[in-house]
């Protein structure tokens, strides 16, 4: 399998687009704005407890209080809580927790008013984003996620993924962490572990306990409710996690960013270095690589399947709900079942797909075509749980029930991805009338009266539908070299099959777009 990386990156924010054998799997978008995210450490304060929930609502700065639930405190939180007291009145010196006494794990069905009350100052981590009118979900169970190993403070447990198999191997990277691990540290060693070195290991081990040391020593003087210790950008969080030799190319169109990407690359996998480029063509990132596309045809309420069937997505405030349609696809009574059997495959595969580009989350409900054989039903839902393995968001599915339905539950821990794929009429912009096309280089030239004449800008590219282009620059004295001579300057002409066709868009000779 072949993986890529694509980057796009611009001045509101960048947006990466993980492709598996040149097929959009993944979409992540992350917006200059968006201050809260999963791993971020805040020092919260306490603003309301409510025994009825039995959990707490916390001030971390956002408009609407986080959550914060009983279960979500972790074994260890009076630890927390003292450390937090003494390294903010002074009392404790230390950076790491060799001289510190740990509390006692608390009850598991215990109750939030005996530990936390009104007004008191927690550390709490981002567990969920916050989505729709909801605020975000804390832990105070805190952990710091690296490469290879995730650091967790007031534990001595050492815990290594499932994934690695060879007890051999097991054993040998228990005993590296045993001799590198400091006191009272605990430590969860991630599947990427398998194979590495003692050197490695220890290097990133060293890193998060760096990152901790630094939340100690900002902590006496961070004032409530702000942040006291941030996760990496959502970039590098995603090469942190996938990144391996399956990848083959990460292309990113932004300089900066390149250099930060080809930087990290280095730090945490030096041999995958050669394979981060820069994007120099001047069509668009997303459009050189075919991705716009592939989201204007994935996204959206029906998706259509190669062999013709298609599939209905519908979004509710409880469920997702997916209904599988043959379409188009014919078959005699005799190979029904059968013909009913793949096109339920080939669906199973594009919703594992679905899930993940979408990052749809809670409880989705699949209603496959029906199948009378048993051993059908059973077949289809290995293969469903198959093409779920890819998926890095904790789900479970249940077995198809007496009709036909499939239910799963996935992880949500950021806002569902929802990009509208249907465009408002060009022509009436959704109004039912329209103004004359011949008025629309009438409506362009007015523009640039304004922003050339008396705004005085220069080197600015003029963003229309292929069509518009083509007929600008059409003859050997074009609208460009009329332009020109108005003007005394030349006016770039670029195309954007992704524009409706009366659409036109000004930039700056930063790439900024021109607001009017």
């Amino acid at each position: 399998m072949i993986k890529e990386l694509i980057i796009d990156s611009s001045p509101s924010g960048t947006t990466i687009a993980l492709l598996q054998d040149k097929q959009l799997v993944e979409l992540h978008k992350e917006q200059i704005s968006n201050n809260y995210t999963v791993g971020d450490i805040y020092l919260g304060r306490i603003k309301k407890i409510m025994p009825g929930l039995n959990a707490a609502f916390v001030d971390v700065g956002y408009e609407k209080d986080a959550f914060l639930h009983y279960l979500d405190l972790g074994p260890q939180v009076q630890s927390l809580l003292k450390l937090t007291k003494q390294v903010r009145s002074g009392g404790y010196q230390s950076k790491l927790l060799d001289n510190f006494k740990l509390d006692p794990d608390i009850n598991k069905g215990g109750k939030i008013s005996e530990l936390l009350s009104k007004s008191q100052l927690i550390p709490v981590q981002i567990a969920k984003e916050p989505i729709s009118t909801k605020g975000p979900r804390l832990s105070s169970d805190i952990s710091i996620a690296g490469r290879y190993v995730v650091l967790v403070p007031f534990s001595e447990v050492i815990s290594i993924s499932k994934k690695i198999k060879s007890n051999t191997e097991r054993t040998r990277l228990r005993k590296i962490v045993e001799s590198i691990k400091p006191k009272h540290f605990g430590v969860i060693i991630r599947t990427v572990s398998e194979g590495k070195g003692v050197a490695e290991m220890q290097k990133d081990l060293l890193d998060l306990i760096s990152k901790w040391e630094s939340f100690i020593t900002r902590l006496p003087s961070i004032e409530p409710a702000k942040k006291a210790l941030g996760e990496i950008d959502r970039t590098s969080t995603l090469l942190r996690d996938i990144l391996n030799p399956d990848f083959q190319h990460i292309y990113v169109n932004d300089n900066s960013m390149f250099e930060e990407v080809r930087s990290y690359v280095h730090e945490i996998s030096p041999d995958l270095e050669s394979i981060v480029r820069f994007h120099k063509n001047s069509v668009p990132i997303f459009e050189h690589y075919g991705i716009d596309k592939q989201i204007k045809g994935a996204f959206g309420k029906t998706v259509n399947l190669a062999g013709g069937a298609y599939l209905v997505i519908e979004h509710t405030e409880a469920l997702h709900v997916i209904d599988v349609n043959s379409g188009n696809r014919t078959a005699n009574k005799e190979n029904q079942e059968e013909n009913a059997f793949q096109v339920n495959k080939e669906a199973a595969k594009e919703i594992a797909r679905q899930l993940r580009l979408r990052d749809m989350g809670g409880i989705v409900v699949i209603d496959f075509i029906d199948m009378h054989k048993p051993n059908n039903r059973k077949d289809l839902f290995d293969y469903l749980r198959g093409e779920m393995a890819h998926d890095r968001a904790k789900h479970t599915i249940l077995p198809p029930s007496k009709f036909g339905l499939v239910q799963i539950t996935r992880q949500r821990v950021r806002p569902e991805m929802n990009i509208v794929t249907s465009e408002v009429c060009p022509t009436c912009n959704g109004t039912g009338t329209i103004r004359p096309t011949i008025l629309l280089l009438d409506d362009i030239e007015t523009n640039f009266n304004f922003i050339l004449v008396e705004q005085n800008a220069k080197n600015i590219t003029l963003c229309v539908h292929p069509y518009i282009e083509a007929y600008i620059k059409k003859g050997f004295i074009n609208r460009q070299v009329k332009w020109f001579v108005k003007y005394n300057q030349w006016i770039k002409v670029k195309s954007n099959p992704a524009y409706q066709i009366t659409e036109f868009h000004f930039f700056s000779g930063k790439d900024e777009e021109i607001k009017l």
